[in-house]
């Protein structure tokens, strides 16, 4: 089975940032493109509790109704989905991919990625989907819960393209952080891209070497390399070094129990990602 990109689209205002990296990743990565679109047919909450509060005369009638809503909405969904599906592949053929393919399943996205997920190798999302609000600092559930449940590498793109030409890690010696290193050195994905290593924290001995050994790692792959010790708060920290050296791309590791990889796990959602603005990339 051939690892491809997979980009879930949803007809959201991040729907075009999302085909256009992963059109761009697919490239890279010289992998096939995928684009999803799920259909979640579950019956609206409202609709059931107005089947409860009407006479015994009129119920059945009614019930049937809402049944054939339920049909014809699921029709148009369906019919959405088509013609998403051949937009985002007709962009990703316009951006330099030559055979993208759609795939459209009914069900939750959580549900489906889990069941796709032995066919992803990068999977491609945006920051909220279609269902969520316009808040710049609202972060959709859905993909709290693809975080939390998949085991592959997730980009999270903002609304715009831009094609990365600086990326930072989020490093803190960790198996997690020191695996997204490597990624950084060997993949193509970051092909003659600069890469940064930050370290929040104390200059210490360990965390000297610990980026020493980062740094080294990447010029041996033939990147151009640079990083730096920060005490701090991390979420500030991390944002201001981003800004200081306009960084591109972010990468961090999405779970564990440091500093810097307790900012995706916990009841509340981390202001890095909330505020950001440029693509996320979450290692598990």
């Amino acid at each position: 089975m051939t690892e491809q990109v997979m980009a879930a689209i949803d007809g959201s205002q991040f729907s075009e940032g999302v085909c256009d990296y992963a059109a761009w990743a697919s490239q890279a990565l010289e992998a096939p493109l995928t684009f999803l679109y799920v259909v979640d047919n579950h019956p609206q909450t409202a609709e059931a509790d107005l089947s409860g509060n009407i006479g015994l005369g009129s119920r059945e009638h009614l019930l049937e109704e809402l049944s054939q809503l339920d049909e014809q909405r699921a029709k148009v969904a369906q019919e959405q989905g088509r013609l998403m599906l051949k937009a985002a592949k007709e962009r990703a053929v316009e951006d330099g991919v030559a055979e993208p393919a759609g795939r459209q399943r009914n069900g939750t996205l959580v549900e489906t990625l889990a069941e796709l997920e032995d066919e992803i190798r990068l999977l491609v999302v945006g920051k909220r989907g279609g269902g969520a609000g316009q808040d710049s600092e609202h972060l959709g559930s859905n993909l709290e819960r693809v975080v939390r449940g998949l085991h592959r590498p997730i980009l999270m793109v903002p609304q715009a393209f831009k094609r990365p030409e600086k990326v930072m890690i989020a490093f803190d010696g960790s198996n997690t952080t020191r695996k997204g290193v490597e990624l950084l050195a060997s993949s193509p994905l970051f092909s003659g891209i600069a890469c940064h290593v930050v370290i929040v924290g104390a200059e210490t001995g360990d965390n000297r070497s610990q980026l020493d050994w980062a740094l080294a790692t990447l010029r041996e792959a033939g990147h151009e390399a640079e990083g730096a010790i920060r005490a701090g708060e991390v979420e500030e920290t991390l944002r201001a070094y981003k800004q200081e050296h306009d960084i591109d791309l972010v990468v961090m590791g999405a779970y564990g129990h440091s500093r810097i990889r307790h900012l995706l796990v916990g009841s509340t959602t981390t202001e890095m990602l909330r505020h950001a603005s440029v693509p996320v990339l979450l290692l598990r």
